[in-house]
């Protein structure tokens, strides 16, 4: 059996990032092949975090990769068990990699997908190799949950401060800025359509029939309650809808006059929050 000396244990501590006992036992388990004990110690990882999937991962961020000057944008939700890890430069990096991975590579349908493809920023190791290196480091639970491609020039931003939340615009048109001032928006505003034509028809005419109940109990002539309610149907929209809403950076606009004003077209939106399905 090979001697494990403490020169190489701290080598190996400085490459893994792992502790000194986790390095010995390694070394010891290959007889002191520095890369055999990297790969036991990423297995050794991989099993220890199979047991741990069942912990709650309610911290976390939204990965986006965004730009009018790209082929395609792309927003991936990645959680953890902690905030000062969901903060920490790497799972940062983490996140917006998986992002970049999904819109700039070939896609993926799943989590898991795209965890086997390449690491934009770690040649050589996939982003399952980068994600499970982490959890051998640090011993929290990584989760991908949520992705999505979005084709053409995009907008996006992610907000990080009380509630989480990731938005990817897709635009025709305009700024980055304009597009991320979009993204901003719809993060505080929670829009749920593009326009009044994606709302759901069933929700329109509920609101329709509780404002025509309304009109009607006001004592309003029924020949003019349809046109009333057409006309109040504006406040639900500017509600609910994202062109139709008042701009959050100035008021006097809707969002589809500012977007208009830049020379923009909004033609898809999604908006999550960390943990809401």
């Amino acid at each position: 059996m090979a001697e494990i000396n403490a020169a190489a244990v701290n080598a190996l501590r400085k490459k893994t990032g792992v502790s000194m006992m986790i390095c010995k036992e390694a070394l010891a388990a290959t007889e002191g092949n520095e890369d055999k004990a990297v790969e036991y110690i990423r297995k050794k990882g991989i099993a220890t975090q199979g047991g741990r999937q069942d912990r709650e991962t309610s911290f976390g961020r939204f990965g986006i990769y965004a730009g009018l000057d790209k082929k395609a944008g792309g927003i991936v939700e990645l959680k953890c068990e902690s905030a000062p890890v969901a903060g920490s430069d790497e799972f940062v990096q983490l996140a917006n990699d998986l992002a970049k991975q999904l819109a700039t590579g070939p896609g993926a349908k799943t989590a898991e997908e795209l965890l086997d493809q390449p690491s934009p920023s770690k040649p050589g190791s996939t982003l399952r190799d980068v994600k499970d290196d982490m959890f051998n480091r640090i011993r929290e639970v990584f989760k991908v949950g949520r992705l999505t491609r979005l084709e053409g020039p995009t907008g996006g931003y992610c907000h990080n401060a009380g509630t989480v939340s990731g938005v990817l615009v897709q635009v025709e048109g305009g700024t980055d800025e304009a597009a991320k001032d979009v993204s901003m928006h719809i993060a505080a505003m929670r829009p749920l359509a593009v326009n009044t034509s994606e709302l759901d028809p069933a929700v329109v005419e509920k609101e329709r029939g509780i404002l025509r109940e309304q009109a009607l109990a006001e004592g309003k002539p029924a020949n003019i309650v349809d046109k009333m309610v057409e006309g109040r149907l504006k406040n639900f929209y500017a509600e609910r809808v994202l062109l139709e809403q008042a701009f959050v950076k100035e008021n006097s606009l809707s969002v589809g006059k500012y977007a208009e004003s830049k020379g923009m077209k909004v033609k898809k939106f999604v908006h999550w929050e960390l943990g809401k399905e």
